[in-house]
């Protein structure tokens, strides 16, 4: 018989709330059976909140995150769930590394506003590091 969870027992391994859980299930991401009121989430649930968590944390939305978990029943070998994330993987690096750029040119020009701040208050005789206390 197959291993099966509550929302509690997935919430807390996860570290998620348990409204966290219902909402995924409300975006069609999970898919608990029913006892009585209580979800019960299978094997196939938690895995799929990994991969969920997983994408979220590479900054992937959920409806990119749903498109590629609805691509594993095809029945194709999941060959195209693998060229979808694949494409979907390449286009976030190159996300990210326009972000990183961005990033670097931002910290440059404050290091620069910085030192300019701090040689404008030398001129008029303040410590840089008292002004910023």
């Amino acid at each position: 018989m197959e291993e099966t969870y509550t929302i509690q027992r997935l919430a807390k391994e996860f570290r998620v709330t348990s409204r966290t859980l219902r909402f995924y299930e409300s975006k069609d991401l999970l898919h608990p059976t029913r006892v009585g009121m209580n979800r019960v989430f299978s094997h196939r649930d938690r895995g799929r909140l990994i991969l969920i968590l997983r994408g979220k944390r590479l900054g992937f939305s959920l409806a990119e995150i749903k498109e590629m978990l609805d691509l594993y029943d095809l029945g194709d070998g999941q060959v195209e769930q693998l060229r979808v994330t694949l494409d979907k993987a390449r286009r976030r690096i190159v996300e990210l590394d326009s972000q990183r750029n961005d990033i670097d040119a931002a910290v440059v020009e404050l290091q620069d506003g910085c030192r300019q701040i701090e040689r404008l208050l030398a001129e008029k005789g303040v410590d840089a590091k008292e002004a910023a206390e």
